[in-house]
């Protein structure tokens, strides 16, 4: 997998690199410009995306320009033009994006809550207790 670099505003920091599987709908280089744009304080172009690119598998500026055009037309990301180039935005956090995967995975089990039981029955512990604390805090809002 492409891995990212540390975006900052208008700096580069290089981040460990941390394997990860892309969620659900994204490619390999999709998964690791979302990487970038997830980790970056507001917009960014796509010069500063590039840049941030783990430079082991360096794509060309144009290549990259493609996938954050296609990744806008996915709904993935927002942009607006800023001069002569767009600067994007994700339009959802990580977590809201993983959270989107994991019920479009149960709805495409053909039956949702026998998925998500048979997950709840085989959770580890640290599952559980985070299921617990998140139907606690759904009640409290209630």
């Amino acid at each position: 997998m492409v891995s990212a670099r540390k975006a900052t505003s208008r700096g580069v920091r290089r981040a460990p690199a941390m394997p990860r599987r892309p969620l659900p709908g994204l490619g390999e280089l999709e998964a690791a410009i979302m990487d970038v744009v997830w980790s970056a304080n507001g917009r960014v172009r796509v010069r500063e995306v590039l840049d941030c690119l783990e430079p082991t598998r360096q794509p060309a500026y144009t290549t990259v320009m493609t996938v954050m055009d296609n990744l806008y037309r996915k709904g993935w990301l927002s942009r607006e033009l800023d001069g002569r180039a767009y600067s994007y935005l994700a339009t959802r956090s990580r977590i809201q994006a993983a959270t989107d995967a994991l019920r479009e995975l149960l709805a495409d089990s053909g039956d949702p809550t026998a998925a998500l039981l048979h997950f709840a029955r085989g959770a580890t512990e640290a599952e559980s207790e985070a299921l617990t604390r998140g139907l606690r805090d759904r009640r409290r809002r209630e």
